[in-house]
């Protein structure tokens, strides 16, 4: 008996460290009750609340997980155990519980909603629509069905659907959390910059240390060109959170587009220091190098640029298209065109009808003596853009190499007729005239050159 009034005293305990926010407290309570009687459901809730509150959501979904193995018919546990895993980022296993919460409560569509965001998160976008529907069928009025499709839709950059979902949600229920900034980036992806920037200054009037909002805002003014506005609202969240990589990074890119470089490559560096991993800031701080913003030699972006390409090797599949081009590109110009190869090559693979990346594919083969496979590659992004001068440039100067003088010529006069003025063809005309010269005295000189050898 004095053991079960002890576990009680826990339990007692754990509520009033709860009451005061005093988390790892109250969870360290629960647990000491729950070591004497393992099979109190209503002791496990509690822990998982609290675990919830705390923001150890792997952790509470699991102890949700144990309430409905103790009481097979919660469904509030079963949803819980489910909103919890999503918020856990195990979309997977929020799945599994959602479902057995549809199952216990089939009238309540709060297991659809939720599992529109999980089907999101796992990119199966028809699925996550369906949810949508089948919700709707339960509860047509339901605000937080709204907001959940609305950011769904925004994931998958689809504004106007996102925006029609976000005012149906705010004609239901205008208090939703997050729900003006959300209707503020459907505006902005709609071209309504203005529309957007009034939304965020409303969502931060009701929480002016949102530093989501912050960022999004300033990122939304440096769009429309209000950049000292831009750099207040940046700075602000490093006053609120002094070592926020995003704003550091932020601020870099402001002072990029002003052209200040020097400061623009102290705000990367700052970046890099708070974490090594960034790899869009290793690549503006590599690029900035090469720029000539970096006293010294090249070496140090060098160095940044084959952390990348590790990064490439191991995971490929985190880069997009525009930071594959990006790599390219500044692998060349660090000199480092033989390991660029593999990123062009992947980058034309994901992209076979884009011109621009056959021709960045070619200029690595070029650049590594491999005249061949650089034709080949420069061919295919003519054949896709006819006025590539850029390419007929590079076939015009392979067809040199190879003293192939008439293709030579070919090549030359098809660039220049799309672009006479190009820099870079005109000193290529130049070249070839000479060499035309040389080739044309060749047999003048042969008689010379055996008299001399007398």
């Amino acid at each position: 008996m004095s053991e079960w009034f002890e576990a009680e005293n826990h339990v007692e305990r754990a509520h009033q460290f709860y009451e005061q926010g005093r988390w790892d407290d109250a969870v360290r309570e629960l647990r000491a009750a729950l070591a004497s009687d393992p099979y109190q459901a209503e002791w496990h809730f509690n822990l998982a609340l609290t675990l919830e509150a705390a923001g150890r959501h792997a952790e509470a979904s699991r102890a949700f997980a144990r309430v409905v193995e103790l009481n097979p018919e919660d469904a509030q546990a079963a949803l819980l155990a489910g909103v919890n895993a999503l918020d856990a980022d195990d979309a997977s296993r929020a799945i599994h519980w959602l479902e057995q919460a549809e199952r216990l409560a089939p009238n309540d569509p709060s297991s659809y909603i939720h599992r529109i965001r999980a089907y999101s998160r796992l990119g199966d976008h028809e699925q996550a629509e369906t949810m949508f529907y089948l919700a709707q069928g339960l509860d047509p009025e339901r605000a937080d069905l709204y907001f959940e499709m609305g950011e769904a839709l925004l994931d998958r950059r689809a504004f106007e659907r996102a925006l029609w979902c976000l005012r149906e949600a705010t004609r239901l229920d205008g208090t939703l959390p997050r729900l003006h900034a959300r209707l503020a980036e459907a505006m902005a992806g709609t071209g309504r910059h203005e529309r957007a920037r009034q939304l965020y200054m409303r969502a931060l009037r009701d929480d002016p240390g949102d530093l989501e909002v912050l960022l999004d805002l300033g990122d939304l003014l440096v769009q429309m060109g209000r950049l000292d506005e831009a750099d207040e609202k940046f700075r602000r969240v490093l006053e609120l959170q002094p070592d926020h990589i995003d704003a550091h990074f932020a601020l870099g890119d402001l002072a990029a587009r002003r052209g200040d470089l020097g400061t623009a490559l102290r705000r990367f560096e700052v970046v890099l220091r708070l974490d090594a991993g960034y790899a869009e800031a290793r690549r503006r701080v590599a690029g900035l190098i090469l720029d000539g913003v970096h006293s010294g030699d090249t070496e140090p972006a060098q160095r940044l640029l084959r952390m990348d390409l590790r990064d490439f090797a191991d995971t490929p599949d985190r880069f997009d298209d525009e930071s594959l081009r990006q790599l390219v590109e500044l692998l060349v110009d660090a000199r480092l065109a033989r390991e660029a190869r593999p990123v062009a090559r992947t980058l034309v693979e994901r992209r076979p009808q884009d011109p621009a990346c056959w021709h960045l594919l070619s200029v690595t083969l070029f650049l590594s003596g491999d005249l061949d496979e650089g034709v080949e590659a420069a061919t295919r992004s003519i054949e896709l853009d006819p006025r590539n001068f850029l390419a007929a440039h590079n076939l015009a100067y392979a067809s040199l190499l190879r003293g192939c003088w008439v293709r030579a010529r070919y090549w030359l006069r098809r660039g220049l007729a799309i672009n006479p003025e190009d820099p870079g063809l005109r000193r290529l005309r130049s070249r070839i005239r000479l060499a035309l010269v040389r080739e044309m005295l060749k047999p003048l000189l042969r008689p010379i050159r055996g008299l001399l050898g007398r």
